[in-house]
């Protein structure tokens, strides 16, 4: 069938074409740009498929998974000793993921958390090398207060690029994680260097009046209690103060916000300072309550597990809490699996593979089902 039109003073010829209708299905997947926050249970199907996928490759390594999965989980929880350690790992992680929370809750993606660990580990024990005498009641608090400023400046230095000339905070904290891993190596094998210390780079050993105190014979330490105030702190001031609120309402609609008054620049600036504090603070956990020395590789990598703590617990508080034992499990079930022929390494491989998972969840979330008219 044809027809005749006339463009201007050009004949045209249109063909109109029926389509043949095919098979119409009762329901048909759409992606809805703005998506919905996954269900609860898909975090617990992503860990379980998690580990599955590495039960795969442990498997293919000759181990049985079952096997390597309860040396795993009685290493890290199967007696007192396991039980310390996972909670010595769960403190920094912790206060790493409180501080990665905190920005994420208005949107700002500090993946710097590893830097402003080591940035305020260097500045606690700048403490000690510059003012080795003090008492531990002036130490302990010297300490405490130079490596919250220090991770917050740290912090800052992601803020300022992002409110005030649009950088993306994602790259600029990534690369000050190698800055300050650069200064802590400059500083371990250079001025800081224990000249006692048989050519090992790391600082001079702290004194006692330097450490922070444990528990018992064990080697938890005090900065549990400053994470456990850092958890009763962050759920209470998103809950209950009005700051919490315009923080709840920045990351939810950043427009509304703004056309509500709040200035969402100056905001960006206190979070990231308070984000990069909290990391500091498990930064001198850290050199004086565990490894009493500033030391290379002090972090086996904290500061990149806390992202996937913070998602994992979808920044819930008492979830943070779950989270980081979870992980601070994982890394002392890495170590157990030593004894049996494979290397502590797998418990990055797990890690990881959650991440992924919980990535593809998140994603799923973004699918909905429509019924076709």
């Amino acid at each position: 069938m044809s027809e005749q039109q006339t463009v201007g003073t050009i004949p045209m010829e249109t063909k109109v074409v029926k389509r043949e209708s095919g098979l119409r299905l009762p329901y048909r997947l759409e992606i809805d740009p703005a998506g919905r926050e996954s269900p609860w249970w898909m975090t617990i199907v992503s860990i379980v498929l998690a580990l599955v996928a590495c039960g795969i490759f442990i498997s293919l390594n000759g181990m049985n998974p079952i096997t390597v999965y309860a040396k795993m989980l009685t290493g890290a929880f199967g007696s007192s000793f396991g039980l310390t350690e996972t909670l010595v790992k769960a403190i920094p992680l912790l206060l790493c993921g409180l501080g990665v929370s905190i920005a994420y809750r208005i949107s700002v993606w500090n993946i710097g958390a590893e830097g402003q660990f080591l940035a305020g580990a260097m500045a606690a024990t700048a403490v000690t090398i510059y003012f080795p005498h003090l008492p531990m009641y002036l130490s302990i608090p010297c300490m405490l207060v130079a490596s919250i400023v220090a991770g917050g400046l740290w912090g800052l230095l992601t803020a300022i690029p992002k409110t005030y000339f649009q950088v993306n905070e994602l790259i600029t904290s990534l690369m000050l994680n190698y800055v300050a891993l650069l200064a802590l190596n400059y500083a371990v094998f250079g001025p800081w260097k224990d000249p006692k210390g048989f050519n090992f780079p790391g600082s001079p050993m702290f004194t006692a009046a330097q450490s922070l105190p444990t528990f018992g014979t064990s080697r938890l330490h005090m900065g549990i209690l400053f994470a456990i105030v850092g958890v009763l702190l962050y759920a209470f001031v998103i809950r209950y103060t009005r700051w919490g609120y315009e923080l709840r309402l920045i990351g939810a609609n950043a427009e509304a916000a703004r056309n509500a008054g709040i200035r969402i620049s100056r905001h960006v600036l206190v979070v990231m300072v308070i984000s990069g504090g909290l990391a500091g603070l498990a930064g001198m956990g850290e050199v004086s309550g565990v490894a009493h020395r500033l030391m290379y590789g002090i972090s086996p990598g904290y500061g990149y597990t806390a992202i996937i703590v913070a998602w994992l617990a979808k920044l819930n508080p008492l979830s943070l809490v779950v989270s980081s034992v979870l992980f601070g499990g994982l890394i002392v079930g890495g170590y157990s699996v030593q004894t049996i022929g494979l290397p502590s390494s797998i418990s990055s491989m797990i890690q990881g593979a959650i991440l992924f998972f919980l990535i593809a969840g998140s994603m799923a979330g973004k699918f909905r089902m429509r019924r076709n008219s």
